[in-house]
């Protein structure tokens, strides 16, 4: 039998096909071939289309369906791997109300900040184990305040694979994962969180009814089976954020195991067995697909919402048309560690957590003219998204994560040898990037509720290992130029902070 997995990125939907008899997978296909367009109204806004996932699904299914030529009546199951944190609303005929504010949407930082500090921090950080921030439900607050006409209409609220699962199956429901990455989860009383629905004055009936990650959450409906070129009835029976799903994909199931991430955004998701905090709410904790009441599961997340975005964005504006990312990782490649003082920070996506919501803007430092070119800036760019990994899994080094061995897909920034290298060299890790991905791993996951596997530990067993990164032979110059960057980092992060105090009217 055969198992399908989504990846629902903002980027691009991503499809995979995974033969539970042989162990492998028989087919992958990506769909838009570009990516996808994110809107941005307003500074710091950021909206897609819920629309335009499914329609790329659609094409993405029919792709694979004919790359394979795998009988559909032969797939088992769907799994849903989804982008975290966005908000879809709809009226009580599944219609979509606007479209879904997304991760790196920024809006909603000071509802969120105002909230931390009226319900108190630590009541926040005990309950929620976050601020609630940016999150779900402050951009729900926001719409609420700010589009009471929409707010109004509103049957159910979700986050993007509830709203996949919706298109399938005609089945809205959600899960704790889902649920605590929204800040709407109680870690102490185990329930939809009082605490964040009554301060935002949140209806508990616009919440879908909650359903196990692992298990069945709906079967695909004629309508969808038509459009997908899927079996009516196949079952849709697995659902988490992209995060929690690419550890899951690593074989990330356990207390002490870390997997990461370097696509749009860059992530770091560790597991512990107790909820657990940082004081200053910089990283932030959730429940992991495999989280029980009396058996807690947390993944602790760094998210660096400026990572492969700015990697793209140098690709798109500051190289020749038609470079590849293999082609660009040839050129810095020719450029010593710390590109000769070109420096960059990569927060131009938004209000970062791991900043404190500060949204910074991205910096080109110490460009000369007469110095740097091309292959420069490539280099730049890449290491200070690495340096940004660094800068975040530091913090979670101090909250007691072992970093030592980090597992990595092959599908996205690790690819680069460059970018692993300078991250093992900082934090002397071993990197290992495994031949899998989030598509493949949600599809995995899938044959768990169908019987086909026992375990999720026997689902994600076998998983090959396609290279491991090490320091390298000597790391000063490495820390020579993190140590320029984190210059470059805290003097921006002091310019805001004075800033704050320094707006008209303030003194």
């Amino acid at each position: 039998m055969y198992l399908l997995g989504y990846d629902i990125g903002s980027s691009s939907i991503k499809a995979a096909l995974f033969d539970s008899a042989t162990g492998q997978s028989v087919g992958l296909a990506q769909h838009p071939r570009q990516e996808m367009a994110i809107s941005a109204p307003q500074e710091g806004w950021a909206e897609q289309d819920p629309e335009m996932w499914w329609k790329h699904l659609c094409l993405a299914t029919r792709e694979l369906l004919q790359q394979t030529q795998v009988d559909p009546q032969r797939i088992a199951g769907i799994g849903i791997a989804y982008q975290m944190h966005g908000l879809v609303l709809v009226d009580a005929q599944q219609k979509v109300l606007r479209p879904s504010i997304i991760w790196c949407d920024s809006r909603a930082v000071e509802i969120g900040r105002s909230a931390f500090q009226a319900l108190g921090e630590q009541n926040c950080l005990r309950q929620l184990l976050n601020s609630p921030g940016n999150f779900t439900a402050s951009k729900l607050k926001w719409v609420k305040d700010n589009e009471p006409e929409i707010y109004e209409r509103i049957d159910k609220i979700m986050l993007p694979g509830d709203y996949i699962a919706m298109r399938l199956s005609g089945a809205i429901c959600t899960t704790i994962t889902g649920l605590s990455e929204g800040m709407f989860w109680d870690f102490e009383k185990e329930q939809l969180s009082e605490l964040i629905m009554d301060h935002y004055g949140l209806e508990a009936s616009h919440i879908p009814e909650l359903r196990p990650a692992l298990g069945l959450q709906g079967q695909l409906t004629e309508a969808a089976a038509a459009q997908t070129g899927l079996r009516l009835g196949t079952p849709i029976c697995y659902r988490a954020g992209d995060q929690p799903n690419n550890a899951l994909s690593l074989g990330v199931l356990h207390p002490g195991e870390v997997a990461a991430t370097g696509g749009t955004s860059g992530v770091v998701y560790g597991l512990v067995d107790q909820p657990t905090y940082d004081p200053r709410s910089r990283v932030n904790g959730f429940a992991h697909i495999n989280h029980q009441p009396g058996l807690p599961r947390i993944g602790i997340l760094l998210c660096i919402n400026g990572a492969g975005s700015q990697y793209r964005w140098v690709k798109q504006n500051m190289s020749r048309e038609g470079l590849s990312y293999d082609d660009l990782e040839g050129q810095l490649a020719t450029i010593p560690v710390g590109a000769e003082g070109l420096r960059m920070l990569p927060f131009g996506n938004g209000a970062e957590r791991m900043l404190e919501d500060r949204a910074l803007g991205a910096q080109i430092n110490n460009l000369q003219f007469n110095r740097h070119g091309q292959p420069h800036c490539y280099r730049a760019a890449l290491e200070g998204i690495a340096f940004s990994f660094v800068y975040g899994m530091q913090i979670m080094q101090q909250m007691g994560l072992n970093l030592e061995v980090m597992r990595v897909g092959n599908d996205n920034l690790f690819r680069s040898s460059t970018f692993a290298t300078t991250i093992a060299s900082l934090l002397g890790s071993r990197i290992e990037m495994m031949a899998t991905t989030g598509a493949l791993g949600a599809a995995r996951a899938a044959g768990v509720a169908v019987g086909i596997y026992n375990t999720i530990e026997e689902a994600t067993q076998n998983n090959q290992l396609d290279t491991t990164y090490w320091p390298a032979a000597s790391t000063q110059h490495y820390q020579a130029a993190y140590d320029s960057w984190l210059e470059d980092l805290h003097h921006i992060l002091n310019h805001s902070i004075a800033s704050q105090y320094l707006k008209p009217g303030s003194i």
